[in-house]
């Protein structure tokens, strides 16, 4: 049945930066009065990002072209005054779309991304409300040469959304390139691609990118099941070097660098892949599986759980083992995927001051909130929730004797939670009772109280060691270490942030500029490496800039940590188990 909602955007001009909106609300009403909420966040990113700040030109006027009276309200509302006998209301407004990510809108003269969070105004009351949850039309019009991609059915500009979470999840590309298709199993596989700066990709280049997106869609098939929904569009955005992803109910957004697609930057090409994956297992790992926090979606504030380290660090570790079960990624490429996030983990000490389940839940002060120290006392739920995964899936793979792995928890708790008609949400308790119950699973419930509950990091040598992976340190020899972090602004080099146990920090500090050292000038990190790398032992007097005054600082050069992080061997019986396809 029809909501009598119509949520209209022009971009017909796109070169304004401005999408032009017009909602239309029919009778009946149920009050004087209608209040309309913008929404403050959007699902998968968790961060009051407050899109409302891009809106202004508010006319709101009835069916005869009558404007009416209007309030802003909160932070996020709209109170409209409803005339006696009235059939329709218009809310129009401008929406400025200029930033270019994943959860944003962006236009420009070669396309236009819609983020339905940051373009829609919401009827909170004043209407029936179970009318959110009725089929609300969308239309959309664009320039002449552009085609549109989106998963909200329908065509030519028109599409129909089923209730609220459908229009919200709708996002919208357009611009003048084709729309590629392939068929997987029997659901239809969209791509639809843009580049920022108009850059052509070759036609061989996406032939390969479908070819290993395929391998990677059945495996996913292989481990869940042929989806019930039969159709699935990526948008890919291509740029200098932005990058990031949000998933979506049946489509997502993902954005790299474009080198990622040209010839010699296999390394980009590699995580491209590992993007699609992850964004590709949040159809069942989060958008239909989801915490029961979620159920329903409150866009107005903050909505915690303690759970973000499976939807988020679990989908990471299982979305890479998928690219390397299909044939997508060898096992030198996951070698070498690992291996560096083996470094991040170790150059942190967060996990002695943070639990993965504490980290999760103020994932909006937090994560989405870093400063230069917070790898002293924060940790990322995406990279040790991961690498928890990785090290529960060895415990239960061994104690199963290879029967099962952490990736059946995971399909076993969507059938249970996640499919049509029985999506009631998870929590903690759900995950630790279905794991105990598992062959070899039923003392890892306090393995698993303990490893996400608890400041404590993973036990990755006991967790490698049952897989029969072998693992050292990268260095052959000692080398001498400032742990430092810089980033390079303006052609200068800046300090940004330190390593745990760095000798530089309490004689520097992030944003200081890293003129010379022992008389050098530095133009490049790499200085600074080569330099501490043969000095073990020594000192270094710093020149430095410092709001503007020069100052001269001494570090001491320590000895670069030795973790083990390189992987030397192809694994025992259990890992190759691991990670053969299911197909």
């Amino acid at each position: 049945m029809s909501s009598g909602i119509t949520f209209s955007a022009d971009a017909t001009q796109p070169s304004s930066r401005y999408l032009h909106i017009d909602i239309t609300v029919s009778a009946p009403f149920t009050a004087k009065k209608m209040i309309m909420r913008f929404p403050r966040w959007v699902p998968g990113s968790y961060f009051m990002r407050e899109p409302l700040q891009y809106v202004d030109s508010i006319e709101v006027k009835d069916h005869q072209k009558t404007s009416l009276h209007w309030n802003r309200i909160d932070v996020d509302g709209l109170e409209i005054q409803i005339p006696k006998d009235c059939k329709e209301i218009s809310i129009q407004y401008r929406v400025l779309c200029f930033e270019m990510t994943v959860r944003s809108n962006h236009m420009d003269e070669s396309h236009l991304h819609l983020m339905p969070p940051f373009t829609w105004w919401l009827p909170e009351s004043g209407i029936d409300v179970q009318r959110m949850d009725e089929i609300h039309t969308v239309k959309l019009y664009v320039p002449k040469d552009w085609s549109i991609s989106t998963q909200i059915p329908g065509k030519n500009g028109e599409y129909f959304a089923d209730g609220r979470d459908e229009l919200l999840d709708g996002i919208m590309e357009a611009n003048p390139n084709r729309e590629l298709s392939w068929i997987v199993n029997g659901c239809n596989h969209r791509m639809k691609w843009w580049d920022a700066g108009g850059f052509k990709i070759e036609e061989d280049r996406l032939n390969l990118l479908i070819e290993d997106l395929t391998k990677i869609i059945e495996e996913h098939h292989a481990l869940f099941g042929i989806p019930e929904w039969k159709d699935y569009l990526a948008v890919f955005h291509f740029t200098e070097n932005n990058r990031g992803g949000l998933e979506h109910l049946r489509s997502q957004t993902s954005m790299m660098p474009r080198k990622c697609l040209q010839q010699g930057y296999e390394d980009d090409y590699n995580q491209l892949l590992s993007l699609f994956s992850h964004e590709y297992l949040h159809q069942w790992n989060v958008k239909r599986l989801k915490p029961k926090e979620f159920i329903p979606y409150d866009l107005q504030k903050e909505v915690h759980t303690d759970l973000l380290w499976w939807f988020e660090g679990g989908t990471s570790w299982l979305g890479d083992m998928i690219c390397l079960r299909s044939g997508a990624w060898d096992f030198e490429v996951w070698c070498k995927d690992w291996k560096k996030k083996l470094e991040r983990h170790f150059s942190g000490n967060g996990m002695h001051k943070e639990s993965l389940c504490a980290s999760s839940h103020d994932a909006w002060i937090h994560l989405y909130r870093p400063n230069p120290y917070a790898r002293e006392s924060r940790i990322s739920y995406y990279l040790e929730g991961e690498l928890v995964f990785f090290c529960l899936d060895a415990e239960l793979r061994y104690r199963s004797k290879g029967l099962h792995g952490v990736d059946d928890l995971m399909v076993e708790l969507y059938k249970e939670h996640g499919t049509i008609g029985n999506r009631d949400g998870i929590d903690y308790k759900d995950i630790r009772i279905k794991l105990t119950s598992m062959k070899g699973g039923r003392l890892l419930g306090k393995w698993l109280d303990r490893a996400v509950r608890e400041q404590i990091p993973p036990d990755i040598s006991r967790a490698m060691t049952l897989f029969g992976l072998k693992i050292h340190a990268n260095e052959e020899k000692k080398v001498g270490w400032f742990g430092l972090r810089t980033t390079k602004k303006e052609g200068r080099i800046m300090v940004s942030s330190f390593e745990d146990g760095s000798p530089a920090r309490a004689e520097l500090m992030p944003q200081d500029e890293i003129i010379a050292v022992d008389g050098s000038r530095i133009l490049e990190t790499k200085q600074l490496q080569a330099y501490a790398k043969n000095h073990i032992g020594g000192k270094a007097n710093f020149i430095i800039s410092r709001q503007g005054v020069i100052q001269s600082k001494t570090v001491e050069i320590l000895e670069k940590p030795q973790n083990p992080t390189v992987v030397s061997n192809d694994g025992n019986k259990l890992w190759k188990r691991a990670i053969a396809s299911k197909i």
